[in-house]
Order: C-alpha cells, then sequence, then structure tokens
C-alpha cells in the first residue's frame, strides 16, 4: 500500500491555473472554497493534505495570485468539515516563535481530534525578514537549518510538557489540573530560551507529526533530526530510490506536479495552454498523463524505497478530482490503495506510534 497526499496551493501550483474555466478565484479567500478542495480530498480517501503559506507575495506580477491566508487558521476552519483526512499546514519557523505554534498546531490536533500534523519551512528572504525588522539578512542556510531544528526541540517539549493525565476535573476537592504532572521544560540555546510549560493540555496524538521538504544534505540532516516524514524531489527511479535509502528510518514521500487528463493528448494540451499564459517552473517532476500511466510510476518509485507521494495538483480543482477519482481508483484495482480509512489519527494512517511522554514520571 502506498501514502498519498496532495499539497493545496491557492488555484494550484501553475501560475495561470486561476484562469482556467473551472477555476474559482473570487472564492480563493472564502472557507467554502478551502473546505470544497478537502472534503474532496478526504472523499479520496488520502492520507493528508499540506497547505502552502508564505511570509511574502512571492511576486510582484499583476497576472499572478496574491496574498494567501494563513494555513493553520486555514486548516483549523476546515478540519470539522472531514471526519479521517489528516492535515500538515506549512509553518515558517524561522520567523515565528515555537511556543506560539506549538498551542496553535496542538489546537488544529483538538479541532481535528488527532489529525493534525505541521511542516516546518524555513525562509532566507531579506524581504521576509524585513516585515518582522528583528534580525539582519541573509543568514547562512546552516543557521537556518540549525534554528530550525532547535525550533522543533521546543515544540515537541512543549507538547510533552503536559503528562496525559494532568487534567484531573475533581469537582468535589476543587483539583483541575496535577500541577505535578506539568514540567517545565527549560530549553535553551543559541536561538531560542523558552521555560515552559505549555498552556495548552496535551494533543490528542500526544506529538502531531512533523514534516520537512528537503532538496539538499543540510536540510536532509534536520530531516533526520526532527521529523516523523520528510517530501523529496526525484526526478527518476534511481534517484528516488537514492533518496530512499539516504533518509532510511523515516517516511519518505515522493513530490510530483500534476496535469492530468483522459488521454496524454487532452493532458498535453491543457498544460500547454496554462504555459501560454504563463511560464511554469518547478523543484519537483512534472507530470503530464493520464492517471493510469502516473500509477505506473508512482508503484515503480515505490519499488525504489518510497514511503508515499505527495501530489501538487497544477490546477484545481481540475486536479484534484483526476487525483481523487481518476488515480485512487486506478491503485485501489491493481491492490495498492486502501479502500477505506483503517485508523482515526495522522499517526495512525501513517503508521507512527504514539511516542511515550518524555516528562512523565519525571519530578517538576
Amino acid at each position: 500500500m502506498v501514502h498519498l497526499a496532495v499539497a493545496l496551493e491557492g488555484a494550484g501550483w501553475h501560475p495561470a491555473a486561476w484562469r482556467e474555466p473551472d477555476a474559482r478565484p473570487d472564492a480563493l479567500f472564502r472557507p467554502r472554497y478551502w473546505g470544497d478542495l478537502v472534503v474532496e480530498a478526504e472523499r479520496g480517501l488520502l492520507d493528508f493534505v499540506t497547505i502552502e503559506d508564505s511570509l511574502g507575495p512571492g511576486t510582484d506580477r499583476t497576472d499572478r495570485v496574491r496574498g494567501r491566508l494563513d494555513a493553520v487558521l486555514v486548516a483549523s476552519r476546515v478540519a470539522p468539515l472531514t471526519r479521517h483526512i489528516g492535515f500538515l499546514p506549512t509553518a515558517i519557523v524561522t520567523h515565528t516563535e515555537p511556543f506560539h505554534l506549538s498551542k496553535a498546531i496542538a489546537t488544529l490536533d483538538y479541532v481535528s481530534q488527532g489529525r493534525a500534523g505541521v511542516r516546518v519551512r524555513i525562509t532566507s528572504s531579506p524581504e521576509d525578514a524585513a516585515h518582522f525588522g528583528r534580525r539582519e539578512f541573509p543568514v547562512p542556510l546552516p543557521d537556518l537549518v540549525e534554528e530550525a531544528g532547535d525550533w522543533v526541540e521546543v515544540v515537541r517539549r512543549l507538547w510533552d510538557s503536559w503528562e496525559d493525565d494532568a487534567e484531573i476535573r475533581d469537582v468535589a476537592t476543587g483539583r483541575f489540573i496535577d500541577r505535578d504532572k506539568l514540567h517545565y521544560i527549560d530549553f535553551t540555546g543559541r536561538f531560542f530560551s523558552v521555560k515552559g510549560p505549555s498552556i495548552t493540555p496535551p494533543a490528542p496524538e500526544g506529538q502531531p507529526p512533523v514534516a520537512v521538504l528537503s532538496h539538499v544534505a543540510e536540510v536532509h540532516r534536520l530531516a533526520a533530526r526532527s521529523a516523523d516524514l520528510v517530501f523529496v524531489t526525484p526526478h527518476d527511479v534511481e534517484e528516488a530510490g537514492a533518496l530512499a535509502r539516504e533518509l532510511d528510518g523515516l517516511l519518505v514521500f515522493g513530490d510530483v506536479v500534476v496535469f492530468l487528463d483522459e488521454t496524454e493528448q487532452a493532458a498535453r494540451d491543457r498544460k500547454a495552454r496554462l504555459d501560454d499564459r504563463a511560464e511554469f517552473t518547478s523543484d519537483a517532476l512534472v507530470f503530464t498523463g493520464t492517471p493510469a500511466r502516473l500509477a505506473d510510476q508512482l508503484l515503480a518509485w515505490r519499488d525504489a524505497g518510497l514511503s508515499g507521494f505527495r501530489l501538487r495538483p497544477g490546477a484545481l480543482p481540475h486536479d484534484l478530482t483526476a487525483i481523487t477519482r481518476g488515480l485512487v481508483p486506478e491503485l485501489q484495482q491493481r491492490g495498492a490503495f486502501r479502500r477505506e480509512y483503517e485508523a482515526t489519527t495522522l499517526r495512525g494512517l501513517l503508521g507512527l506510534e504514539r511516542p511515550a511522554n518524555r516528562y512523565a514520571g519525571a519530578t517538576r
């Protein structure tokens, strides 16, 4: 069985996607738009959705989508519309305090009843830094990666700072919590000094899964240190196998941008029409073709060692529904994808056990 996820980005990953006949550019900043997308993704029994985010507009061009909503808040708004699919919103950790995001993701885990995670992202942009004015940029990549590792460590400690049974709720004695089961995390490092504990009780999952997108060795090391799953961008089966071996011990998902149609020619024609309107480039492999041929490629990469795939729909909703109503049945017919959800939490869907609380049994 393969794991399958989709990466949601505005009107789609192609910059001209908002001009497609079935696009909804007038709805991009409305909850109903995002709700419709995640309900469709759950209809296809996908493991999770990621929601993109950034601290800058990304472009000064007026023929591209400008502006975005906060990914964590979007996930919290639409998660109650679903029952099974997981949510990994993007968090830009370079300028965001870990204490704030730890409680935001824990809150999402409550809202979704155990289906939250977070995709950690760094930024080296001086323009992004100017929004905060706290330090000079650029900063060397190794420093940004080290900071992100400490950020995840603080967040994970905060998630553990309440033991699972810290809440007593004893009306007779008037004790709501057992104070001995709340713990200072006392983290002091190069980038953060955080005492704790969190103000949010332990999330239903204990530790929501952490994901990283990695292209280079420094970020591979961050993933190995800090993440449960890592997104990579191979361009052939040999590279997929090499990345799976290098990142052994993690769930390794291959990213692919997809333009799908019932025939190869229809997919090529639609992609060409989009390209005529705007130049498209990607760090990931761009696949143009039928769901059946995409299934062939994904299964070859699975056999090379990848755990799953995060598909980036070129245009929404077209390529999302092609995934849920075309690719998923194709994989099911080949015995390679679930026919029903088999777990109620994101950790369960990914086959990750609930980790033990690091502070359980310790004195304050």
